[in-house]
C-alpha cells in the first residue's frame, strides 16, 4: 500500500506539473498575442514623421481649445510633409483593408489633415482663407489632387465616402478632427492621431471643441453652437451611443458647454433651443492676429 501510495502520488505530482505548464503556456499565448496585437497597432502606419511636424509647427491656446498653425514653419520642412505624403499615397487598399477599424480611420483623419496642410502651402502666404483656394464652381475641398489607394481623390472624397459614406465609421466625433485650416474649425491637434489612442484622442477633440465660448456657449435660453452641428446634423442623428440628436450629443458634454442640469435635462429631451453661430473662414495661421 505505501509503495502503491508513492506511485499515485508521484503520478498526481506528474499531472500537475503538466497543468501547470499548459496554464503557462496558455498565459504566454495571451500576453504575447496582446503584445503582438499592440505592435500591429503601431505598426499599421508610421504616423511619427507628421506628428513631429505638428508638435513642431502648431501653437496651443486657451488650455488646447484652439490652435494655430505655423505655415511658415510648415513651408520650412515641407520637404518632410511631402515625404510623408508620398509614404500615405504607397500604402495599397488591400494593406488598408487588413488593419483595425481605428487604424484605418487614424490614417484617413491624418490623411485629410496633412493633405489640407499641403494645398494651403502651395500658395502661401498670398492667401486669407482655404476658400481662395477654390476655383469657379469648384472649392478647394472638390480639386482631386490626393494620390490615395491607386487614385485621385479629393478631400471631399477622404471626407465624406470614406470617412462619413454609407460604408464608413459612424462616428460623429471626427468632425471635431478633421481640420479645414480654418479659425471656425476644430483645433488641429498638436499630434498625430494613432490607434492605439484614438478613442481618448476623438473624445479630447470633442470636449476641448466645446469648450471653446468663441464657438459654442450658453446664451440664456439658447444654446448657441458651431455651424458645424447645422451642417452635419445627420451625422448627430444615427444613435451614436444613444444619442438621437444634436441636442442629446450635446448633453453629453456638461462640463465642457458648462451646462446646468435643467438645460442637460431639457436637451436629453430636445426641448432646449439650439443655435448656430457664424463661421469664421479665416486661415488659422499663427503670424495673424488672434
Amino acid at each position: 500500500m505505501g509503495k502503491s501510495n508513492r506511485s499515485n502520488s508521484k503520478n498526481r505530482k506528474a499531472t500537475d506539473t503538466v497543468a501547470w505548464i499548459v496554464v503557462a503556456s496558455v498565459l504566454v499565448t495571451v500576453l504575447t498575442g496582446n503584445s503582438i496585437a499592440q505592435n500591429n497597432a503601431d505598426r499599421d502606419f508610421d504616423h511619427r514623421v507628421w506628428g513631429s511636424l505638428l508638435h513642431s509647427h502648431v501653437k496651443v491656446f486657451d488650455r488646447g481649445s484652439s490652435t494655430r498653425v505655423d505655415y511658415q514653419g510648415m513651408l520650412t520642412d515641407r520637404g518632410v510633409l511631402q515625404s510623408y505624403l508620398q509614404e500615405l499615397a504607397a500604402v495599397t487598399r488591400e494593406r488598408f483593408n487588413g488593419w483595425t477599424r481605428d487604424a484605418r480611420l487614424a490614417f484617413l483623419i491624418n490623411a485629410y489633415n496633412a493633405w489640407t496642410v499641403e494645398l494651403i502651402l502651395t500658395e502661401y502666404p498670398e492667401l486669407d482663407s482655404i476658400k481662395d483656394l477654390g476655383f469657379l464652381f469648384r472649392s478647394p475641398w472638390s480639386r482631386r489632387f490626393v494620390p490615395l489607394f491607386g487614385e485621385e481623390v479629393s478631400l471631399d472624397t477622404i471626407e465624406h465616402e470614406m470617412i462619413r459614406g454609407p460604408d464608413g465609421y459612424g462616428e460623429p466625433r471626427i468632425h471635431f478632427a478633421v481640420n479645414c485650416a480654418s479659425i471656425g474649425c476644430p483645433a488641429l491637434r498638436p499630434e498625430a492621431f494613432t490607434a492605439v489612442r484614438l478613442e481618448q484622442q476623438l473624445e479630447e477633440a470633442t470636449r476641448l471643441f466645446l469648450a471653446d465660448r468663441k464657438r459654442n456657449r450658453l446664451d440664456g435660453d439658447t444654446l448657441r453652437v458651431s455651424r458645424i452641428f447645422d451642417w452635419y446634423e445627420e451625422d448627430f442623428e444615427i444613435g451614436w451611443r444613444g444619442t438621437w440628436s444634436v441636442a442629446q450629443f450635446l448633453s453629453r458634454y456638461p462640463a465642457a458647454l458648462q451646462l446646468p442640469d435643467a438645460v442637460v435635462a431639457a436637451l436629453l429631451q430636445s426641448r432646449f433651443r439650439v443655435r448656430y453661430l457664424d463661421y469664421d473662414w479665416g486661415l488659422n495661421d499663427l503670424s495673424r492676429d488672434r
